[in-house]
């Protein structure tokens, strides 16, 4: 009977309050390869080694696994066996130095500086619903942020004197980020101009509304970039996290360090925000072999 399994879905639900849906994604994970390794005790589990963790992998290949969804169960067995060299004394992690497979040509696309300009100036600011995306499209490219916490915003986790918001995001965990000059500008328009028209009568202190005084829903978010994407003249898909991958890509670019990004999109493991040095490197060599002579 394997126990370590439930043993270590518990710790992540108490010790670094993961979601239902989070958890259950380990469990899986966990129980797919315990049934791939034909383990039958927590014994078995044990005495696997990297040889066994590579040969799993390459059975994930052969199922035609995309590579994000096998880097998923790597990052699952590479946390599980952690749990077990610190709270079960094994003594060696079968996972160490195994390479994660490349997860950065999977990005959902990155916009140039000169597609971002577009992008944010696309809403027409003359009418109600042109100030309130231009405050949304500013802040997420200013911040950062996941769509589902933007539109968890609520009026209190904005503070535009000091120039921040705060945030939960994944596990509830707070984060606090910076805004720049353009974003809080938005903000100041759309909360004095546009939001108390859309409030009503409403109490609810979600900061951006649809016209009906209710809180928008991803779908309507997605809606709103889509539309301006298409009026800017964007070619290929826009996904919601576009200019969150975008923000990220484009600090980097211009120099930023790596920590402080990690810290900005709110990123438990320094090795999901390394995913846009790819991006960077990329850029990078197109340029060389656009411009240098000898290319």
């Amino acid at each position: 009977m394997l126990t370590l399994i439930d043993e270590f879905i518990d710790y992540l639900a108490i010790e670094k309050r993961l979601s239902h849906n989070t958890l259950e994604a380990y469990r899986r994970d966990l129980t797919k390869f315990a049934a791939k390794q034909k383990c039958c005790t927590d014994k078995d589990l044990l005495q696997l080694g990297r040889k066994d963790i590579m040969v799993y992998l390459s059975a994930l290949k052969k199922e035609s696994m995309a590579n994000s969804s096998m880097a998923r169960h790597l990052v699952t067995l590479r946390c599980f066996y952690r749990f077990l060299i610190a709270e079960k004394g094994l003594e060696e992690d079968p996972t160490a130095n195994i390479d994660s497979p490349s997860l950065w040509k999977k990005l959902p696309k990155v916009l140039t500086h000169q597609e971002v300009e577009a992008l944010l100036n696309q809403p027409n600011t003359n009418t109600s619903l042109g100030i309130r995306d231009a405050a949304m499209l500013e802040v997420l490219y200013a911040t950062g942020l996941r769509v589902s916490e933007l539109i968890s915003l609520t009026i209190n986790d904005i503070n535009l004197e000091a120039g921040y918001l705060m945030t939960y995001g994944k596990g509830s965990k707070e984060r606090i980020v910076p805004m720049g000059e353009l974003a809080i500008q938005r903000l100041r328009d759309y909360l004095y101009q546009v939001r108390p028209k859309y409030s009503r009568d409403s109490n609810s202190p979600t900061l951006f509304l649809n016209r009906s005084g209710k809180g928008l829903t991803r779908q309507g978010f997605w809606k709103v970039i889509k539309k301006h994407a298409k009026a800017a003249g964007i070619k290929g898909e826009i996904t919601p996290h576009c200019l969150r991958h975008s923000f990220a890509t484009h600090l980097l670019g211009g120099g930023a360090d790596l920590r402080s990004v990690q810290k900005m999109l709110g990123h438990a493991d320094i090795t999901t925000t390394q995913i846009y040095t790819h991006l960077t490197k990329e850029k990078l060599r197109d340029l060389y072999n656009k411009f240098h002579p000898r290319s």
